[in-house]
């Protein structure tokens, strides 16, 4: 298995947000390509990752078919696949692809350093790999040494602290509200790239009782059918303002959308506001309505600086915590690549005992049959005990191909089936 692990990654490193959403896989999309992999090439395991900000396959296969694959994707989703094929880079060490995973599970190659959502993301590019029986031997042990050391990441430092993103350091502000509010009505006016962020931030989360309202309609009512929220009209906007208990605007505009004059008639219920947009939506001076407490994108920022700085800080250890695992992860790999050996020669040895057991078997008693059968196959045991140890150290020591070969010629294995 040692040195069969490939990739091939676009990301936001080299593409476009629109080359990115051509590109990108659903579920169904993913499941596919990994079924049209194994039917056209010769590959045991296939992951395939797709977000909105990469789309990777990770493959085992002693073959080098990053070039193919990339035009299978190209194929697949109807693209020029000399065009898009710069866009792509192409991992064929082992070694390199198997950390390549692993810093991309921790969320130290997301757009947003240490981004949250990635470690699901990956659960479920292993599920859907599993769903189609893609996943073997390797890629089981290698994606669950990942989630161990993401575990361990989580738990020894702060690179998972705080949100160092904007959407998500708004989301962060507003559950501060959360329990000074029964079941609060949250209203997300204007769907930039912010704003749209923002409304899946919320949707990651489990957020209900969400609306959001659009110059655009169109716009507004794809999206809210998408993650499951309401859409109002944004010509009632006002209203719906009034209406909302938490307010995130995210409007692009020349002057304030929201004044005092907009919230002359709130009720005495506590409203809070959110600014994310330059130059400002809502009115510097809001906080003179009594009940209202605003915050701006400034803030926001503030919070967010202050988490992806402290993820910064936390780069060392998490690559630290991420070469102990891999070191763990190869010593299991490598010995993958003496495992059928061994087995042959346990299989070679039980032949060579039962056939001297079967001589004189018939010479013995029930009782003596029982002993030598003990006898022999503790002797068996110990004999394999030191060509087992030798293996592994070999294995350790970049030696093993060596120590095959002599197994292999002095008992014939090759005739002997794991």
């Amino acid at each position: 298995m040692h040195g069969l692990f490939k990739a091939i990654t676009i990301s936001h490193k080299k593409a476009s947000l629109q080359l990115r959403g051509q590109i990108a896989l659903n579920e169904e999309e993913s499941k596919a390509l990994m079924l049209k992999i194994r039917e056209s090439f010769d590959v045991s395991e296939v992951l395939v990752l797709s977000t909105c900000n990469r789309t990777e396959v990770y493959y085992v296969s002693e073959n080098n078919l990053g070039e193919s694959i990339i035009r299978l994707i190209a194929s697949q989703k109807v693209l020029n696949s000399t065009e898009v094929l710069p866009y792509f880079d192409v991992i064929d060490e082992h070694n390199e692809a198997v950390r390549y995973l692993f810093e991309v599970s921790m969320g130290l190659h997301s757009q947003v350093v240490g981004d949250l959502q990635i470690p699901n993301q990956v659960k479920h590019a292993y599920q859907w790999a599993a769903d189609v029986q893609m996943a073997g031997p390797f890629l089981h042990r290698l994606l669950h040494t990942i989630f161990f050391t993401n575990k361990k990441v989580v738990q020894e430092t702060s690179f998972r602290d705080g949100a160092a993103s904007t959407s998500y350091a708004t989301v962060e502000v507003m559950e501060t509200f959360l329990p000074l509010l029964s079941n609060p009505k949250v209203l997300v006016v204007g769907l930039g790239e912010i704003g749209e962020d923002v409304c899946r931030t919320l949707a990651d989360k489990g957020y209900k009782n969400i609306t959001i309202t659009n110059r655009t309609l169109e716009k507004a009512q794809k999206l809210a059918n998408e993650l499951g929220f309401e859409v109002a009209d944004y010509q009632f906007v006002n209203q719906n303002i009034l209406d909302a208990d938490i307010i995130i605007s995210s409007v692009r505009c020349e002057s304030p959308i929201i004044t005092k004059e907009t919230l002359k008639n709130k009720t005495l219920a506590v409203k809070y506001l959110i600014d994310l947009s330059v130059p400002n939506s809502i009115a510097t001076d809001i906080e003179e309505v009594a009940g209202v407490v605003a915050y701006n994108l400034d803030e926001i920022q503030r919070r967010a600086n202050e988490a992806l700085q402290r993820r910064m800080e936390a780069i060392p250890q998490v690559l630290d915590i991420i070469s102990d695992a891999i070191g763990e992860f190869n010593n299991w790999s490598q010995e993958m690549i003496v495992s059928p050996t061994i087995q042959k020669l346990k299989g070679a040895l039980e032949q060579i005992r039962k056939e001297e057991m079967a001589r004189f078997v018939k010479e013995l008693s029930v009782e003596e049959a029982e002993k030598m059968e003990k006898i022999t196959a503790s002797m068996m045991q110990k004999i394999i005990k030191l060509p087992v140890i030798q293996l592994k150290a070999a294995c350790k020591r970049g030696e093993a191909e060596t120590l095959i070969d002599v197994l292999n010629d002095l008992f014939n294995l090759e005739k002997q089936t794991v």
